[in-house]
């Protein structure tokens, strides 16, 4: 399959992922188009573009690790490959056309959101050119009808909207997706100022919430018990004190 085609299928031959993975696959899309001579990409070379603080929200901290862990995921999910480099530096490539079975534009569109979020049909057209020609918000708008009956996308803001519609990419798990419907239940497009604001905090606390490792909750739960013994410990040893203390010893 070529990078301008798309195709279609019974079903879908992608899965949910994690903020990780999305922040991997939104940068590899990027840079395969804004600088198509760096790619493939090293994992040095990821880890930097995810970290960046321009066109990321919401801006992360990732280490190697957290990125090759992401990488090796979305290999087995059959989303990236890895593939032989001009020197000794392993390089990683997305398999997205095909994984998603999508056409140019239509991942330009997808990687902006797998990069900033849920935002604007305005402020996506807009961003989205910097990687592929869309002409005007009513061809931003056909690409997302078609992305839409796979999806691929979804529209946030309350049916029958006209103005400041939001729209996010179907790849978040079922119940990233659920907050952040919530969060834009009853929303109205104009006087609400403080929406952006909120929309990065959301996103913000759900990336940190998905990204923190498995035994975090068990350390977490770990401490509290040591401080629970601890202050076992305390009142015992005050205990014998007392006892002492009246034995006159």
């Amino acid at each position: 399959m070529t990078e301008s085609q798309g195709t279609s299928g019974s079903g879908p031959s992608w899965v949910p992922l994690s903020p990780r993975e999305r922040r991997v696959l939104g940068v590899m899309v990027e840079k395969a188009k804004m600088t198509p001579e760096y790619y493939p990409m090293s994992l040095a070379a990821i880890v930097t573009a995810c970290n960046q603080k321009t066109n990321r929200d919401p801006v992360t901290n990732y280490d190697q690790d957290d990125v090759e862990e992401a990488l090796q995921s979305l290999r087995k999910k059959g989303a990236v490959i890895l593939v032989e480099g001009g020197g000794r530096v392993a390089r990683w490539k997305h398999t997205l056309y095909d994984w998603l079975k999508v056409s140019k534009v239509e991942l330009a569109v997808l990687a902006e959101l797998l990069l900033r979020g849920p935002q604007t049909e305005g402020d996506l057209r807009a961003r989205a050119s910097r990687m592929e020609p869309l002409a005007d918000l009513p061809a931003l708008q056909t690409i997302l009808e078609g992305l839409a009956p796979r999806g691929l996308v979804q529209t946030l803001s309350p049916p029958g909207q006209r103005r400041g519609v939001y729209v996010a990419h179907g790849l978040y798990p079922p119940e990233e997706l659920e907050k952040l419907r919530q969060a834009f239940a009853g929303r109205v497009a104009s006087g609400d100022d403080e929406a952006p604001a909120r929309l990065s905090a959301a996103r913000t606390e759900l990336a940190a919430a998905a990204a923190a490792p498995g035994w975090a909750a068990e350390l977490a739960a770990l401490r509290a018990e040591v401080d629970q013994l601890r202050g076992a410990l305390e009142a015992l040893t005050a205990e014998v004190r007392d006892l002492k203390a009246a034995l006159g010893a």
